[in-house]
């Protein structure tokens, strides 16, 4: 369980970081407030972040907890990667369409 956590702990670092070179100011929630249902990386305006830093996922659990965690006006995203993989981020296929037609105009 230790190891587990860790490497979520990890991943959290990994993903706020990955962030940051992209240019948005991000950290792990949890280091600060360690609250239940926050978001596992916090920054980005609008987002609900939960992250997945594991071999095998279930796409479905984790897209269902960050919706379930996420606030009213929060786009809720699964950011996930396994080892020697880049990252990936997960999201409704309506929420992709909406982002699709903002940018679009």
């Amino acid at each position: 369980m230790v190891n587990s956590k860790q490497k979520g702990t990890r991943g959290e670092r990994e993903w706020s970081s990955f962030c940051k070179s992209q240019g948005y100011d991000t950290r792990r929630s949890q280091q600060y407030c360690g609250a239940n249902g926050d978001a596992d990386v916090i920054g980005i305006d609008g987002l609900h972040m939960e992250v997945k830093r594991v071999e095998r996922l279930n796409i479905y659990d984790a897209i269902n907890q960050a919706t379930a965690d996420s606030r009213d006006g929060e786009m809720p995203i699964v950011a996930h990667r396994k080892n020697n993989h880049n990252w990936l981020v997960t999201m409704s296929a309506e929420d992709f369409f909406k982002l699709w037609r903002e940018y679009k105009e």
